[in-house]
């Protein structure tokens, strides 16, 4: 069986170099006699994985040396408790709703001080990203929260908001890694690595050294205290060892692409491609306002649902697979993450334009 062109959200598409490697790895791990998947988190061998690990995550990103990047269990979704249980020393934050993420976030928050609701785009299906240049920004405010890249609603901000001196925290699991980002105007940027950056199991947190401290809310466990985690340089308990590992290889690909730099150009160009196709395409049609546009994730639909299950249907036959939008949404989505090649996206738009001649 040849290999799918996969458009997943996610868990999604990996290098392929990266997958063989690893798979050239599998039995016996640089010489050690073992899988990377049963050597012990507390071996010389393991620790120079995970630490060469986060080297090449600070190159990619830049990462100034006041930050800590921990490797973290739980995914993006325990960080929605971890932020408001390590930041709310006022015990109020604002959200700033851009789709079920940020909402989820956003409700979480809430039992444990007040969450504020800063700007919403929800009166149009999350299809638009709001105006954040004059945002009532309360003085009491330990933060303000975003979702940075709308997975199931196709959306990304192209201008970060106006925190008026706030602390920004932001959920970037879906457009992690695809672009430079300047890591300084954050508190905090941290996201589930499922999409861009290895298999399920791993979230990344990227938080300055001075909200780092004992100083969390009361009834906080020991595991979601961002400290015990920096203290013992992600190794408090057994990391997710193997997720881990595969992460580093795509640290080391992205280097070898040329950096952030270049995946940008790389996804803007795919992106493009389809993008074009669906603004003249008489069938298909995007749902996201133009300026507000994804680069990772790409929603569309027909307009009628028996049509968008028969494409859906054909695609996955034709090797063009997990197309179908999300249950909230309906309709179809390509995610087309770091490693779908350009190719993938041509073959995409083309079978496209077969189905549209066939079904006019």
């Amino acid at each position: 069986m040849s290999r799918v062109y996969n458009f997943s959200a996610g868990p999604a598409v990996l290098p392929e170099e990266v997958l063989k490697e690893a798979a050239d790895e599998m039995l016996d791990y640089k010489g050690s006699g073992m899988s990377v998947m049963e050597m012990s988190h507390r071996s010389k061998v393991y620790d120079e994985i995970i630490k060469d690990a986060e080297k090449d995550l600070r190159d990619l990103m830049n990462i100034p040396d006041n930050y800590k990047v921990l490797f973290l269990q739980g995914g993006a979704s325990q960080q929605f408790a971890a932020v408001p249980m390590n930041l709310m020393k006022n015990k109020k934050a604002g959200y700033i709703i851009t789709g079920q993420w940020a909402k989820k976030a956003f409700q979480e928050a809430k039992l444990y001080g007040e969450a504020v609701e800063l700007a919403s785009s929800a009166d149009e299906t999350f299809s638009y990203i709001p105006d954040c240049s004059n945002l009532d920004i309360a003085d009491d405010l330990d933060y303000v929260y975003i979702c940075e890249n709308n997975t199931i609603y196709g959306t990304k901000y192209k201008t970060l908001p106006d925190t008026k001196g706030k602390l920004l925290v932001s959920d970037v699991s879906s457009c992690f890694l695809s672009e430079p980002v300047d890591v300084t105007k954050y508190g905090v940027i941290y996201g589930g690595v499922q999409k861009n950056i290895g298999p399920a199991g791993v979230v990344i947190v990227i938080v300055r050294e001075d909200l780092i401290s004992d100083d969390v809310l009361p009834g906080t466990p020991t595991m979601l205290k961002w400290k015990t985690q920096a203290d013992n340089d992600s190794l408090y308990n057994t990391p997710p060892c193997y997720g881990i590992y595969i992460c580093g290889k795509v640290f080391k690909w992205l280097k070898k692409m040329g950096g952030l730099e270049a995946m940008k150009k790389h996804n803007e160009e795919k992106a493009k491609i389809l993008y074009d196709y669906l603004d003249e395409s008489s069938l298909f049609k995007g749902t996201v306002r133009k300026e507000d546009r994804s680069l990772m994730n790409v929603p569309f639909v027909t307009g009628n649902e028996e049509l968008d299950a028969k494409f859906v249907k054909e695609a996955t036959a034709a090797g063009f697979v997990n197309l179908k939008g999300h249950r909230t949404v309906g309709g179809m989505r390509a995610s087309i993450y770091n490693a779908m090649p350009k190719e993938g996206v041509e073959k995409l738009v083309e079978f496209m334009k077969k189905f549209e001649e066939e079904n006019k």
